[in-house]
């Protein structure tokens, strides 16, 4: 294929993204108009009188303008990390990740916590969404209420089945259906504002300033379940791997805000007009004779809500993996063109049993709205704090115009985060469970590695390794030996190996030592540094990015160096697997150490991580006392 053709298809395949970025980013906000308006008013008994109904729904567009609309759009997502977005690429930006004291060693505790507090939305979302779709049946008939929990769940299974296919598949078969959806919702609102327009009047911020102030408590408490029509605000930017923040921002101003926005103020249209329509103030926009097509279609664009965190996991899962907080899992690529969409198999199905466990355990959408928010919202505030350091320490902002817009969005995130603690009794519990098992998992599978490298680092040097071959004159086997080594300089522990257990060395020996920077590519031209060395012995150190999947074949085939010579049929690749011990000493306590070690156990092999051909390679173990 000539570079002209790939450029062809590489165009082809970006020009098929705008409609892709309404399946894959705005599935989850785009739902929201199915349960947000309705839980506001439900989850406190707030009185349907035309104040509440204007006073609501102008928090609800004054959030949306000011949370995704400035926050994000115009200011968070020009934050991305080489095209990457997403909160663990805003930490790696805002600091290096490998601080482990002071104000920086904070920086990363907080990034880690709001990466391990969207995999529990990740959980919540798809369940939430599903499950409010699904009880419009119930509004047709009462005889549909037994089923709303199986159905619901057949429909997550089958979600979850199809990701193997790519965020870009998903998108070609989402997108439309999303397209679709948003003009539905356009429609919906419009015609109810044809009938009662006074719903308009809640353009005006003056309403929702004078709801707060004319009931405090309430108003303060309602917030709570308000802040669900910005809840996916973070999948938004997480996705920024998946597409570019142009292409993201484009559909949000040109499609989703204005179908949003025309379908709340006409769900508060129809509450001015009928104020007992608040049991389901969406479905009861629908005609009867409507209402079933219309379930189909909401259940379709439900599950597509589920799309944009899933993907997001995936995302915030890789950038883990190669800054090293996560035990290596299997990622697989599913797109030739964008390097940034991948498959995780092992998260897919641990966010499948979760969800189905969710809609079981809750039952219902209501229910579950008492646990869903109480994660975003602290992740906001997170984003916030990150941004703000960019702010300062990358972009060279003044500290009077960074205070100034920090605090700003503080006030936003904080009034919102404060209000979803409320919910912390009823479900909201969950998501920052699941944030701290989390955050434990990945700091101590960090310091666990910090440990072993510094074994490691206590090893033999590899020069002085080489210099007592010309003295001992081990046996020389021919073809190539490629030893992976953790630490530049020292002597993997399988080399050692090799010749105390064969006493035997081959002819040429490459030491390969894969480095990841905080950056989220390399370029290719600064992928190697090579180190020639005595008795046909070099040592190879390649640079990846976060974002890049090490492949030390092909990046050894493309050195052209003649200490390297690399032959893929004469050549054999030796790989390190560690045998971890937890002991009492100084170094991590004791359950830590225990729990780095099933980890460790359980990581995938080496070879796969490294694209190694598994017919090559053979594993040598080491036995290591924390």
């Amino acid at each position: 294929m000539t570079g002209r053709d790939e450029a062809t298809i590489a165009t082809t395949a970006k020009s098929a993204l705008p409609i892709a970025v309404l399946g894959v980013v705005y599935g989850d906000i785009g739902t929201s108009p199915l349960y947000a308006l309705r839980e506001s008013f439900l989850s406190q008994d707030i009185a349907v009188t035309d104040d509440n109904v204007l006073g609501i729904l102008s928090l609800v567009f004054w959030s949306l303008m000011l949370v995704i609309s400035v926050k994000y759009a115009r200011f968070i997502m020009h934050a991305d990390n080489g095209g990457e977005g997403g909160i663990l690429a805003l930490a790696s930006l805002a600091v290096p990740m490998h601080s482990r004291r002071g104000a920086a060693a904070v920086l990363v505790l907080l990034g880690l916590f709001g990466t391990a507090l969207l995999y529990g939305d990740g959980m919540i979302t798809p369940a939430i969404s599903v499950l409010s779709a699904v009880e419009g049946l119930e509004v047709a008939t009462p005889r549909f209420a037994g089923y709303v929990v199986p159905i619901s769940i057949g429909i997550l299974v089958g979600l979850f089945s199809i990701q193997r296919h790519g965020t870009a598949a998903v998108g070609r078969i989402f997108g439309p259906a999303m397209a679709v959806w948003f003009g539905f919702l356009a429609i919906l609102g419009i015609e109810e504002l044809a009938q009662e327009p006074r719903a308009l009047a809640a353009l005006n911020p003056l309403h929702g300033l004078d709801y707060l102030t004319s009931q405090p408590l309430t108003g303060f408490l309602s917030l709570g379940s308000i802040f669900l029509v910005v809840t996916g605000a973070e999948a938004l930017y997480a996705d920024m791997g998946h597409f570019d923040r142009r292409q993201i921002t484009s559909g949000w101003f040109a499609v989703v805000l204005p179908a949003l926005t025309l379908n709340y103020f006409g769900q508060g249209a129809l509450l001015l007009g009928d104020p007992s329509a608040i049991e389901n103030p969406f479905y009861e926009m629908i005609p009867r004779w409507a209402l079933y097509p219309s379930v189909a279609l909401a259940a379709v664009a439900t599950v597509i809500a589920s799309q944009a965190l899933i993907s997001g996991a995936f995302s915030l899962t890789t950038q883990a993996l190669h800054l090293d907080f996560l035990p290596r899992v299997r990622v697989l690529h599913t797109s030739e063109h964008v390097e940034g969409q991948v498959y995780v198999p092992t998260v897919n199905w641990a966010l499948m049993v979760a969800t189905v466990g969710l809609v079981v355990g809750f039952g219902s959408s209501t229910a579950l709205a008492g646990a869903y928010g109480v994660a975003v919202a602290t992740t906001m505030v997170i984003t916030t704090v990150l941004f703000g350091v960019v702010c300062r320490r990358r972009w060279g902002w003044g500290r009077g115009a960074t205070v100034a817009l920090v605090v700003g969005f503080l006030v936003i995130d904080g009034a919102f985060f404060a209000a979803n603690l409320t919910k912390i009794p009823d479900g909201g519990w969950f998501p920052l469970l699941i944030g701290l098992a989390l955050l434990i998992v990945m700091t101590t599978w960090r310091r666990g590695r910090e440990l072993v490298a510094d074994q490691i680092r206590q090893g033999l040097p590899l020069d002085t390794f080489v210099d007592s071959l010309a003295e001992t004159k081990p046996q020389r086997v021919p073809g190539t030996a490629v030893y992976m080594a953790k630490t530049p300089g020292i002597t993997p522990s399988p080399l050692l190996n090799t010749l105390r257990h064969n006493h035997v060395v081959h002819e040429r020996v490459i030491v390969v030592t894969v480095v990841t920077e905080h950056a989220p590519r390399v370029l290719p031209a600064a992928r190697d540094k090579i180190l020639e060395m005595d008795e046909g012995f070099a040592q190879v150190i390649l640079h990846y990015g976060f974002l890049e999947r090490p492949d030390v074949p092909e990046a050894l085939a493309n050195i052209v160096h003649p200490s390297v010579g690399y032959d893929p049929t004469d050549t054999d690749f030796f790989v390190g697997r560690e045998t971890i011990e937890a002991t009492d000493r100084p170094g991590m306590a004791l359950w830590r150490e225990r729990l780095f070690a099933r980890l460790a156990r359980n990581a995938a092999a080496a070879d796969q991580y490294f694209s190694l051909p598994p017919e090559r390679t053979c594993e040598v173990g080491q036995h290591i006392d924390l």
